[in-house]
């Protein structure tokens, strides 16, 4: 659910980068990091892991479409509402910037639909209340089943709303509404269960990190075994498991084509070319490829499935130390500057 820079209008890119820029900013500045020392690196290895995770796109059987998992949701639930969407930033800023993975333009957007709409809305409105501090696995299950429906239902008609208002008349309201969350559903299922299924593991591997739990520790000690178990596992996903993802269009993709015919839109405008220029220039692993291959793997693919693709092992494996460091960055900076404020 990555938009592209055509899909909306820079004075709509413009509002949502402000809307999604000052959230982000003031969610850093309630990140409570000066009495929890095991949130900065789980913050940098849980953002990896979710960077990698998404590089794994599932089919959705009968629709020749495919999804992700957003993780969102899962980030709010490990970390807290503020701190996930800082992360979810990080990661979204790493894809737009180092692979081309959403436009710039469309940045504000992304962060929104994708960032501050499962981690402000869907987790702190729905699966809080829902959960409370009964982790038992059907509660569990539901809950996050339930947080996940509306969250990405609410991003998908936030793509689909933020291209309207932009005046992308090749993209009638209603028919690309009608595409979307149908098509978004089936991939909120697998997020839910997904998201519930990584919980259940975690917890029961380290139970202090239950919400309210009375075994719950401040020191990053206790969570060291978690991030290095999440950092291994993003690698290995990242750098070979990102092979076995479906060539399908995701979401998104598919529901263009099927309005229009084509998955991409045609970007017109000075500010989109010179946004499209500048991305040119950052993106060093262009579509999760090596750029010396002039083509990206999906254009110079046999068709033979699994991918192997040294460019998507190095893509995977660099995007996630590059999220791992941004946001952990973020984090430090934030407890720096939190500590300072408190201050008298």
């Amino acid at each position: 659910m990555h938009m592209a820079d055509a899909l909306i209008s820079p004075a709509v890119g413009g509002t949502m980068w402000l809307a999604s820029a000052g959230l982000t900013s003031y969610a850093s500045r309630k990140i409570d990091v000066p009495s929890n020392g095991r949130l900065i690196p789980l913050m940098g290895v849980s953002g990896a892991f979710v960077f990698a995770a998404q590089m794994i796109n599932f089919g959705i059987p009968a629709t020749g479409s495919s999804g992700h998992l957003g993780g969102g949701l899962l980030l709010a639930v490990l970390l807290g509402p503020y701190p996930a969407l800082v992360v979810m930033a990080s990661i979204l800023t790493v894809q737009a910037l180092v692979f081309a993975d959403g436009g710039l333009l469309a940045l504000g957007c992304n962060i929104f639909n994708l960032g501050v709409l499962p981690c402000l809305v869907a987790y702190p409105l729905l699966l809080r209340p829902l959960l409370g501090t009964n982790t038992a696995w059907p509660r569990l299950f539901a809950g996050c089943l339930v947080a996940a429906l509306v969250g990405v239902e609410l991003g998908a008609f936030g793509v689909v709303l933020q291209t309207a208002v932009s005046g992308r008349a090749a993209l009638p309201f209603d028919t690309f509404l009608l595409l979307m969350l149908p098509i978004h559903l089936a991939i909120a299922v697998v997020e839910g269960l997904a998201t519930a299924a990584i919980l259940a593991f975690i917890w029961h591997a380290r139970p202090e990190l239950r919400p309210g739990s009375s075994q719950a520790a401040s020191d990053a000690g206790s969570v060291r075994p978690v991030a290095l178990g999440l950092l291994v596992v993003a690698l290995i996903v990242g750098g070979c498991l990102s092979w076995f993802a479906s060539t399908h269009p995701d979401g998104l993709e598919w529901s263009i084509e099927r309005a229009v015919g084509s998955a991409e839109l045609p970007a017109t405008g000075p500010v989109h070319g010179s946004l499209a220029r500048l991305q040119d220039r950052t993106a060093v692993l262009p579509d999760y490829d090596l750029p010396s291959s002039g083509e990206s793997s999906a254009e110079t693919s046999d068709g033979s499935w699994p991918a192997v693709s040294p460019g998507g092992t190095v893509s995977g494996i660099v995007g996630s130390l590059c999220v791992l460091v941004l946001a952990a960055a973020l984090g430090w900076v934030s407890r720096v500057a939190n500590r300072r404020r408190e201050q008298p």
